[in-house]
């Protein structure tokens, strides 16, 4: 049989205290007198006494969990998004539930799962949900909105790429090489309506005939491939911009069917810089657009809102927006 473990019971019987002397020197108490702090500490010594992490917390009314909810794991940006929260939060003693929302049972509301944990806060990688819209200050924890969203609510802070600025980076970039019929394969949500917006008012404002797609769904590979091969059925398409990664991955296959050489008879750009567009067999050119700096930044932002004592004055919300850049790799070059 297993030894069993000390207790704080055990402490306080060691060292001839009670069980509250003991628990405010564990939480660091200066009123205790010195005397009884090193008998406390002798017999926690003595006894190999680990105190739980979960019971203090919970007499703190805190749990140190932060909810993460996204919409979709097969989406990269994701993994540098958590990457940096985690750089924030973690050390701040603060660990992260992450729940994507499209593999929850439509019965189940995914905030109220979060809630019912007791999360110390939340982070939105995603449109905020109409479940928590309509919740009142009081029932809410700190909230942090991470990304660009077509919802926002006044009440929670935002960090985000702007994405905006990074599409008309894509618009330049390709007229620059001397692309003037660009295509582009667009995706739903807050984030894809904005680049496609942003990129087909700079290519046109800088002379270049832009054709798209009407996708609105999923940024998929198999939606990139399905919106190359739309878009390369009008004549003159010379360049591709892709929603994100994952996508522009998707028009390299459809350039492949086509029996196009890219970047020879086709230039590609995709959106996010991820691992995928980085990988030797790819190198997509993209736009990093600081996913895990939203991540740190969101972060950052949620642990002041978390700790009572951090919280501004005035309490206004922040909206932080991080400038892009573009990473030219192998995938664009001048139209042949």
């Amino acid at each position: 049989m297993a030894e069993k473990r000390p207790t704080i019971y055990d402490v306080a019987t060691r060292a001839g205290v009670s069980k509250s002397l003991v628990s405010l020197v564990l939480q660091g108490s200066p009123r205790v007198a010195a005397p009884s702090r090193r008998a406390v500490e002798e017999a926690i010594a003595e006894l190999g006494y680990r105190p739980s992490r979960a019971a203090a917390n919970l007499a703190a009314n805190r749990t140190r969990t932060v909810g993460v909810l996204i919409d979709d794991y097969t989406n990269l940006w994701f993994v540098d998004l958590v990457r940096g929260l985690h750089a924030a939060l973690g050390p701040a003693g603060y660990r992260l539930a992450v729940v994507d929302v499209a593999t929850v049972d439509q019965a189940e509301d995914p905030v109220e799962s979060m809630l019912s944990m007791r999360v110390d806060g939340l982070v939105l990688g995603m449109d905020p949900p109409g479940s928590l819209l309509a919740r009142g200050d009081a029932a809410l924890p700190p909230v942090v909105v991470a990304g660009t969203r077509a919802v926002r609510d006044a009440r929670f802070d935002a960090v985000a790429n702007d994405d905006a600025a990074g599409a008309r980076l894509v618009a330049r970039h390709l007229v620059e090489l001397g692309h003037r019929t660009v295509g582009q394969v667009c995706a739903g949500g807050g984030a894809g309506e904005v680049r496609r917006t942003a990129f087909a008012a700079e290519a046109t404002r800088l002379g270049a005939t832009v054709v798209e797609t009407a996708w609105r769904g999923a940024a998929s590979d198999e939606a990139g491939f399905a919106g190359a091969m739309e878009v390369l059925g009008a004549a003159g398409v010379t360049a591709i911009f892709a929603a994100n990664d994952v996508m522009a991955v998707g028009v390299l296959g459809a350039a492949q069917e086509r029996g196009l050489r890219v970047p020879d008879d086709l230039s590609v750009v995709g959106y996010d810089d991820t691992s995928l567009a980085a990988a030797r067999l790819i190198g997509l050119t993209t736009v990093d657009d600081r996913s895990f700096d939203v991540g740190v930044q969101a972060g950052t932002l949620l642990v002041g809102r978390m700790d009572p004592d951090a919280e501004p004055a005035s309490g206004g919300r922040e909206n932080r927006v991080l400038a892009p850049r573009t990473v030219i790799r192998r995938t664009t070059a001048p139209p042949r």
